[in-house]
């Protein structure tokens, strides 16, 4: 029992520590220090003296940088870390997230069948700041009505990306980076490059509805996806943003709690 205890310890350290880094720049830091601790046990490892020291100064010294420059990351972690419940925030998250599939698969056939055309970029790890700050704060409730508002041609915030952040519409009217790439197809327009354009740079989610064709594309880590049906993004949406993992482990760790609390109790019976 003592073993189960531990696992489920470093299990819930380890999540709450990336969730605290999501949607952050540090994420790329802790990537960084993964590699760097892999490095040093390969050193080790295989003997090389010199690298071996070399990561144990990049360590030493990277904690003092790590405490000083991540110093509101740390403490918004803490706070992050003492409010609430796992299990219920992992369950409020998937509602959430599924309750904003719906609503971009509302507008998406809506705007799809009349060629109205709409770039929608959905951050995920990496945070996209530098893009918001170019559009026009928001900061809405994401429904399927207000999106086809956006969108609807000859309006203000027509032209641009909306940009969605923690399953709310953060800003509209964005400006996204145009990728140069020669692979995409010549008939492709402004808001197809733009959604390659920011597939470059982030691991942003962006959905591109032709204004010529009607046709549904997403962009993820430089891939462009084209022709989708309603089954099709449908599904990706669901894999990409829905966490069906952490609702794996969720019922794992609620039977395995479930198991202690029998055995403790079974215990003093």
């Amino acid at each position: 029992m003592v073993n189960v205890l531990d696992i489920l310890v470093v299990w819930f350290v380890i999540y709450e520590l990336i969730v605290m880094l999501r949607g952050t720049k540090a994420i790329q830091l802790f990537r960084g220090v993964i590699l760097i601790l892999v490095v040093k046990v390969i050193s080790s490892y295989f003997g090389l003296n010199t690298v071996s020291w070399l990561m144990d100064q990049v360590i030493n010294w990277g904690v003092i940088a790590v405490i000083i420059i991540f110093q509101p990351e740390i403490r918004r972690g803490l706070e992050h870390l003492g409010r609430g419940s796992l299990f219920v925030r992992m369950r409020h998250e998937n509602e959430a997230a599924n309750k904003m599939i719906a609503g971009l698969d509302k507008a998406i056939q809506y705007m799809s069948k009349r060629r109205i055309g709409a770039l929608m970029t959905i951050q995920q790890d990496t945070g996209l700041e530098d893009y918001i700050e170019t559009g026009i704060n928001l900061d809405a409730e994401l429904t399927g009505e207000l999106l086809i508002n956006i969108f609807i041609p000859n309006t203000p915030l027509h032209d641009g990306a909306v940009i969605i952040r923690n399953n709310r519409i953060a800003v509209a009217a964005a400006y996204l980076p145009l990728s140069e790439s020669n692979l995409i197809p010549k008939e492709l327009g402004t808001r197809h490059r733009a959604a390659v354009g920011i597939s470059e740079v982030t691991d942003a989610l962006t959905i591109v509805i032709s204004e010529e064709t009607g046709e549904v594309s997403i962009t993820k880590n430089n891939e462009l996806l084209r022709g989708l049906t309603q089954e099709d993004y449908l599904k990706f949406l669901r894999h990409e943003l829905v966490n069906e993992e952490a609702a794996k482990n969720h019922n794992f760790l609620e039977t395995a709690l479930d198991w202690i609390d029998k055995r403790i109790h079974g215990g003093r019976s």
